[in-house]
C-alpha cells in the first residue's frame, strides 16, 4: 500500500504545483490480493482538461509497480469542502514553499534515456527537440550527460553562458515552424557551453548530481512547452537523481533492433520504475536501411523497438530509419529534423505522436486555472 501511496505522490497536479497525495486529491486507494490497485481521485473540476493527463499519470505510475495486476481509476469532482481544503494547502505551499526547480510545473519533461551508449539517444533527443520546435512550440534541452555532452556539436550552438541575477541563460535558437505553423523555438543548456570539447569532466556522485541540479533551478528557463533531457547511458547516479529532484519527469526509452540492446534498455526502463518514473514510451533507432535503388534491409535485426514496448507494456512512439544522413548532419551541426526528406519525415512523425498522443502540452484555461488566481493573491499579498 504505501509503495502504490509513494507512487501516487509523482503524479503532479501542473497549476497547483504538488501531488496528488499532499493535495487531498486521493480518496481511496485499496490493492486488492489479486494484484489489482483501486484508487479514486477527485478533481477541483470534473471537466478539467488536464484529466486525461491525471488519469494517464495515476495508471502509469501505478500500473508499473512490481505485482501490480491492473489499475480501476474513479474520477470524482470534489466538493465545496474539498475544494477550499486544496486551496487552503495550495496557498500554503506558495507562501511557505520555494519552487523546486525553474521548470515551469505546466512543462512537459520527457527524459530520454538508453541502456548503453552508441544507441543515438542524443541523436533522437535533439531531432526530436527540432521537430516540436518546428510546431512552433518552445522545447528546452538539458544535456544532462555531463561526461559525454554532444547537444551543442549535434546542433552547432557555441558561445558562452550569461548570468542574470546569478543565475544561468540557455543559448537561445529560433527554428522557422513547419507546414505555416508559427515559429519554435529551442533553448540549450550544456557542460559543452561551460567547459572545453576536447578536455575530460572527472566528476563522480554527488558533483555530477549537483551540475544537473543546478542546470534545473538555477537557469532563466522561461515558458517552455517541453523540456527534454538528454541522460547519459546507463542507470547511474544522474538518473536517480533526477528521480528526486523533478519526479514529474518522464521516460522515452530508445533502443536498436538487435535483441541484445532491447534487454540493456529494459534496464534503463525498470531504473525509471524504481524511482517512481512514468516511461512514456519506446524509440527504436537505427531501423531499416533502404539503399539507392529502394531494396530495405534490416541490418540490425527487426522488431526490438515492438518487442521493447510490448514488455514493458507502453506505446512503441516510433521508428528511426538507419540513414547516413542523421551522423552527418550531426557532424555538420545540422539536425536532419529541420529538413524535410525521410529522416526530417520520420521525426517530425515522432514529434506528432508525442504532442498529440504521448504528452500533449494541456491548455489549462478554464480549469483549476482560475483557482490560482487566488494563489497568486494569497502571495502578493504577502509580498
Amino acid at each position: 500500500m504505501e509503495d502504490a501511496r509513494d507512487a501516487l505522490r509523482a503524479v503532479v497536479d501542473p497549476e497547483l504545483g504538488a501531488d496528488i497525495v499532499d493535495l487531498g486529491m486521493v480518496r481511496h486507494l485499496e490493492v486488492r490480493p489479486d494484484g489489482v490497485v483501486e484508487v479514486a481521485v477527485a478533481l477541483t473540476i470534473a471537466g478539467c482538461p488536464l484529466r486525461d493527463q491525471i488519469e494517464r499519470d495515476v495508471r502509469g505510475r501505478l500500473g508499473g509497480l512490481p505485482g501490480v495486476a491492473g489499475v480501476t481509476l474513479t474520477i470524482a469532482e470534489m466538493d465545496p469542502a474539498e475544494k477550499s481544503a486544496v486551496m487552503a494547502r495550495a496557498r500554503w505551499k506558495a507562501r511557505e514553499e520555494a519552487p523546486a526547480t525553474a521548470v515551469p510545473t505546466t512543462t512537459r519533461v520527457l527524459a530520454v534515456a538508453s541502456g548503453k551508449g552508441g544507441v543515438g539517444k542524443s541523436s533522437v533527443t535533439v531531432n526530436l527537440a527540432v521537430a516540436l520546435a518546428r510546431r512552433g512550440l518552445t522545447v528546452g534541452i538539458l544535456d544532462a550527460d555531463i561526461w559525454g555532452f554532444s547537444v551543442p556539436r549535434l546542433l552547432g550552438m557555441d558561445g558562452e553562458v550569461e548570468a542574470r541575477a546569478g543565475k544561468m541563460v540557455p543559448l537561445e535558437q529560433t527554428v522557422a515552424g513547419a507546414g505555416g505553423r508559427p515559429d519554435g523555438r529551442l533553448r540549450v543548456l550544456s557542460m559543452g557551453f561551460l567547459a572545453d570539447e576536447d578536455r575530460a569532466i572527472m566528476w563522480r556522485g554527488l558533483v555530477l548530481n549537483r551540475a544537473v541540479q543546478q542546470f534545473l533551478q538555477d537557469a532563466h528557463w522561461g515558458d517552455l512547452d517541453y523540456l527534454l533531457i538528454d541522460l547519459p547511458p546507463g542507470t547511474g547516479d544522474v538518473q536517480m537523481g533526477l528521480a528526486r529532484m523533478l519526479p514529474r519527469t518522464e521516460m522515452l526509452i530508445v533502443t536498436t533492433p538487435p535483441l541484445a540492446a532491447q534487454k540493456v534498455a529494459a534496464r534503463a526502463a525498470d531504473m525509471a520504475r524504481r524511482g517512481y518514473l512514468r516511461v512514456a514510451g519506446v524509440i527504436e533507432n537505427m531501423s531499416d536501411f533502404t539503399c539507392d535503388h529502394g531494396t530495405t534491409y534490416a541490418l540490425f535485426g527487426r522488431g526490438g523497438g515492438e518487442r521493447l514496448a510490448n514488455e514493458l507494456g507502453v506505446p512503441l512512439v516510433g521508428t528511426v530509419p538507419l540513414h547516413p544522413d542523421l551522423s552527418a548532419g550531426g557532424d555538420l551541426g545540422q539536425p536532419v529534423a529541420f529538413g524535410d526528406g525521410e529522416l526530417g519525415a520520420a521525426f517530425a512523425d515522432l514529434a506528432r505522436s508525442v504532442a498529440e498522443e504521448i504528452a500533449p502540452v494541456v491548455d489549462a484555461a478554464g480549469c483549476t486555472a482560475r483557482l490560482l488566481d487566488h494563489v497568486e493573491a494569497a502571495v502578493a499579498a504577502k509580498g
